[in-house]
């Protein structure tokens, strides 16, 4: 029925996991593409998660879509629920371990190794921003 605010306000919630990989105090971001939503905007490596697949899996999986590197997944650190104004983010970052020593940008513009008082030189997405907010306000 239309005007009905429970068809209205229903979102498409997407489920997105981020692994935060620390290396001698410096933390692993990378660039979105020039071509992808929100574009050049900095973030934790991530990708979303596919029906039927764990967190687990989708985080190595995109990690080596992305960077061509192997995580290995440690303790959920963060999770955010975000609102966008098409649809809902449920966003988990994960510590993780690099296994891979040489990053290759398959997926991404850039990537970097900063240090926590060099993340405001970065623009992040909302959600991105608030888990940098929690990650400092957590150190």
């Amino acid at each position: 029925m239309e005007g009905d605010s429970a068809l209205t306000d229903h979102k498409n919630c997407i489920r997105v996991v981020a692994a935060e990989i620390e290396r001698n105090g410096r933390f692993l971001i990378t660039q979105r593409r020039p071509t992808a939503v929100l574009p050049l905007l900095w973030e934790f490596p991530s990708g979303r998660v596919e029906e039927g697949e764990s967190d687990e899996r989708a985080l190595v999986r995109e990690i080596r879509e992305r960077m061509d590197v192997d995580v290995r997944v440690g303790k959920l650190s963060m999770f955010i629920k975000h609102e966008y104004e098409d649809y809902s983010l449920d966003f988990c970052v994960y510590r993780c371990e690099l296994l891979t020593e040489e990053i290759q940008p398959r997926r991404v513009h850039d990537w970097r190794w900063v240090e926590t008082h060099e993340m405001d030189q970065y623009e992040f997405p909302p959600a991105d921003a608030q888990t940098i907010e929690k990650l400092l306000g957590g150190r």
